[in-house]
C-alpha cells in the first residue's frame, strides 16, 4: 500500500518540524516548507501531495490561502487544511470560496487534525474508487 504524501507549511520551523514527525510516525511521507513561495515551488514542480497543511499567516497576512489556491489547481488536488488562530469572517469565507477541506484553529488539537485528515482522505478514496456517493 502507498504511503500518503503530506506537504506542511509553517513559518514556525519547529511547527513543521513536530507534525512531521507525529505523520512519519503514522506511516505519512511528509515534505515540508517554511513559507507560501516554497510550498507553492513544490506544488507547480510536480510534486503530487496527497494533502496539504498550511499557517494561514507566514510571512504576510493570510498568504496560506495563495498556498490553498495553489494546492487546489493541482490535479489531482490534495486534501487542503488551514490551520489559523486568527481567523475571520473574510478568510473564512475565503477559505470556503477556494474549496478548503478543513480549517483547524489553534493551538490545534493532534488527534482531531489527525482524525479528520484520515477521514477526507478514505472519503476521497471511496469517490475514486467509485464506491462513495458524490
Amino acid at each position: 500500500m502507498r504511503r500518503p504524501r503530506l506537504l506542511i507549511v509553517d513559518d514556525e520551523e519547529s511547527v513543521t518540524r513536530t507534525l512531521q514527525l507525529v505523520f512519519e510516525e503514522l506511516g505519512y511521507a511528509v515534505d515540508t516548507a517554511l513559507n507560501s513561495v516554497d510550498a507553492i515551488t513544490a506544488l507547480a514542480n510536480g510534486h503530487k501531495y496527497d494533502a496539504v497543511i498550511t499557517d494561514l499567516n507566514m510571512e504576510r497576512e493570510d498568504i496560506g490561502l495563495d498556498v490553498a489556491k495553489a494546492a487546489k489547481q493541482v490535479r489531482p488536488a490534495p486534501i487542503v487544511v488551514i490551520c489559523t488562530g486568527y481567523a475571520s469572517q473574510v478568510n473564512t469565507r475565503s477559505a470556503l470560496q477556494i474549496h478548503v477541506d478543513y480549517f483547524a484553529n489553534k493551538p490545534v488539537d493532534l488527534e482531531e487534525l489527525i482524525s479528520n485528515l484520515d477521514r477526507l482522505l478514505a472519503r476521497r478514496d471511496e469517490i475514486k474508487s467509485g464506491k462513495g456517493k458524490r
